[in-house]
């Protein structure tokens, strides 16, 4: 009970960061990740908030990926779409809702911490080996169906993902290749070290 416990913290809490790193990202106005850019570009187009498309998109990748993957659908990563969409929703319209940043270096610096945020975020929600999230699930299912390398089909889905926000209007800019070229590094930076602090609560 106890390592389950651990184990259910650590990836719950791992969502909750996920969501303050996207929003930083999002909030620093440079550009943002892809999928990230295609839920504000949604909500800018259609109306509607940035996490509820996270939500919608998510649903709609969860059965993709279960035709794809020819398996049944992950009930599972349902949970991971409502924590980040709704925490995506507080920290952007709660917190963050009137925040503005008139100087460049400090949006920098607000991308490049919304990027290790991210990846912290992802390094603790990754230990448990629980449900991954649908865009993560997306590459996994297309890795299985069609023998792709996991780098191929995590480009082939950044690019699908790239050119709907870019069609949306999404904001896509130099923070969309910086977070392309330092999410892999800070994730496994950080990937090792959650691993050993869990590990050791565990044992």
């Amino acid at each position: 009970m106890k390592n389950i416990s651990i184990k259910a913290f650590f990836y719950l809490v791992g969502l909750i960061i996920i969501s303050l790193g996207i929003t930083l990202t999002i909030k620093s106005d440079l550009g943002a990740g892809a999928w990230d850019a295609l839920n504000v570009g949604l909500s800018e187009t259609v109306g509607l908030t940035v996490g509820t498309w996270v939500i919608i998109i998510g649903a709609l990748l969860i059965l993709t990926n279960a035709l794809i993957a020819k398996e049944k659908p992950d009930l599972l990563a349902v949970l991971t779409i409502l924590v980040i969409g709704q925490f995506i929703d507080f920290w952007m319209l709660s917190v963050f809702d009137t925040f503005g940043i008139a100087s460049f270096w400090l949006q920098l610096f607000l991308l490049i911490g919304g990027i290790a945020i991210l990846a912290f975020g992802v390094s603790l929600y990754l230990q448990p080996k629980f449900s991954l999230n649908p865009v993560d699930g997306f590459m996994v299912a297309l890795q299985k169906r069609f023998g792709f390398s996991l780098r191929t089909a995590k480009t082939l889905t950044e690019v699908f993902a790239l050119v709907l926000a870019f069609a949306l209007g999404g904001p896509i800019g130099i923070g969309t290749v910086i977070i392309l070229v330092f999410i892999g590094p800070f994730i496994q930076f950080f990937n090792g070290k959650a691993n050993h602090v869990m590990n050791k609560l565990l044992s």
